[in-house]
């Protein structure tokens, strides 16, 4: 059986993403494919994409991967596209929008955000209709309607079936937003095989060195560093308000 670790959503966080890339190598998987969001949010977005260039056979663009090439951006942006080299945006710039493979006899489509954009989200508690959707075939896609469909973009893991069809999300590597542990997903079956054998999806979290991701944030000067801290401590989206 082969097994694949599919992470997404590092932003920058290289605690987060180094403790990820530890546990991958100590269940001897040798394939990592990444749903981008490499960057932005946290401090260290130049040696996120270092990293994920080393360790990934295929990597996808994100929506904050495809944010660091705007001009038109708020300072904040400004500030984790001037962390990045010329040639890291350029890599940035031409990420593929989708992989997809056979995997025990299923097709399997993997992307950022949703078939449509990088930009298209898609909550676990969306309509049924809107989930649905993620099994659409775009301009963006093979004309191949896929059995199984993974994501990243929510920073939500969790997996569910609709009668044959399975929709996955890896959860958040750097930027978890459910408990504060990374998330990412494993893969197995028999790759790239046409046959119908067995196969599954596992959701792996593991913890990392908060404070020192918070001390890396601290010496780097952050913008919203305070927003940041939030979110790594209690896994709370900075955008919800506070309900006290």
């Amino acid at each position: 059986m082969d097994r694949i670790a599919v992470i997404s959503d590092i932003h920058g966080n290289i605690p987060a993403l180094e403790a990820v890339l530890e546990d991958i190598k100590s269940r001897n998987i040798e394939r990592t494919f990444c749903l981008g969001d490499l960057v932005g949010k946290g401090p260290d977005s130049y040696m996120a994409v270092e990293l994920v260039r080393t360790h990934c056979e295929k990597v996808v663009k994100g929506n904050w991967d495809d944010l660091m090439l705007k001009s038109d951006v708020t300072d904040v942006v400004k500030w984790h596209q001037h962390q990045l080299t010329k040639e890291q945006l350029s890599y940035l710039e031409h990420l593929p929008f989708v992989i997809e493979f056979y995997m025990s006899g299923r097709y399997v489509r993997l992307f950022h955000a949703s078939p449509f954009s990088v930009w298209t989200r898609i909550q676990p508690w969306d309509h049924m209709e809107k989930r649905l959707s993620m099994f659409e075939n775009t301009k963006n896609t093979s004309y191949i309607i896929p059995n199984v469909v993974g994501y990243g973009d929510v920073h939500n893991a969790y997996v569910q079936n609709f009668r044959g069809k399975t929709l996955f999300n890896t959860g958040s590597v750097g930027n978890p937003l459910e408990i504060t542990q990374a998330s990412y997903a494993i893969l197995e079956g028999e790759y790239g095989s046409l046959v119908t054998k067995s196969f599954s999806i596992q959701l792996v979290r593991v913890p990392y060195n908060i404070e020192r991701a918070i001390e890396q944030a601290k010496n780097a000067k952050l913008p919203d560093l305070d927003d940041y801290i939030k979110e790594l401590t209690t896994a709370r989206y900075r955008g919800l308000k506070d309900t006290k």
